[in-house]
């Protein structure tokens, strides 16, 4: 599996910006390598053009998200049985973050290294909000691959050897703290 995947990244490269495009929106609901790999080659070969990669990412990462809600939407449980193993468990799981944090579980599986495929569909089986779960896509997705394409910009060639330990680090640090300011804006409300 490992070598189809670099086979698979490769075969994006070779096309270059068409190829991070179509990547980033076929990841959004099928089993292909993340775009953030090539997304940081690109930052690192070309930093004056990092804004620009991280926006073809974030664009072309929500319309995939939006075929994935569809996906689930039409398709239902039979679908998301048929492509993930663990259906049972992952969607349960997933239907309980959705449960507890809405829209809020969308981005953090956009933002985070958590498969944002496994929501995106499921997010149309549980027949989400559609407007929240675009707006959810984009702020994650968009807030992951702009986090990315900003520091690489500036650190690019510090950070080469070490480049997918810093894109989990990054994303664990922010999502704890998108937890923790949820959690406290939640019971401010309450109160």
């Amino acid at each position: 599996m490992h070598d189809i995947f670099i086979q698979m990244n490769d075969w994006f490269q070779s096309m270059g910006v068409p190829g991070l495009a179509i990547n980033s929106a076929v990841e959004s609901f099928f089993l292909v390598p993340p775009p953030d790999i090539l997304l940081a080659a690109m930052d690192i070969a070309k930093p004056e053009k990092a804004l620009y990669y991280a926006t073809i990412c974030t664009l072309a990462s929500a319309v995939g998200g939006v075929i994935g809600y569809l996906i689930g939407l039409w398709g239902g449980r039979p679908v998301f049985n048929f492509m993930f193993r663990n259906k049972h468990e992952q969607f349960e799981a997933v239907e309980k973050m959705y449960n507890e944090y809405g829209s809020f579980a969308v981005f953090f599986a956009a933002f985070t290294p958590i498969p944002y495929k496994v929501f995106t569909i499921a997010s149309g089986i549980l027949n989400m909000n559609p407007v929240h779960f675009f707006i959810a896509s984009v702020l994650g997705r968009g807030g992951r691959f702009f986090l990315v394409s900003i520091f690489l910009m500036f650190f690019g060639e510090m950070v080469k050897q070490y480049i997918e330990w810093v894109i989990i680090l990054l994303s664990i640090v922010i999502v704890v703290f998108c937890i923790v300011l949820y959690k406290k804006r939640h019971s401010l409300l309450k109160k």
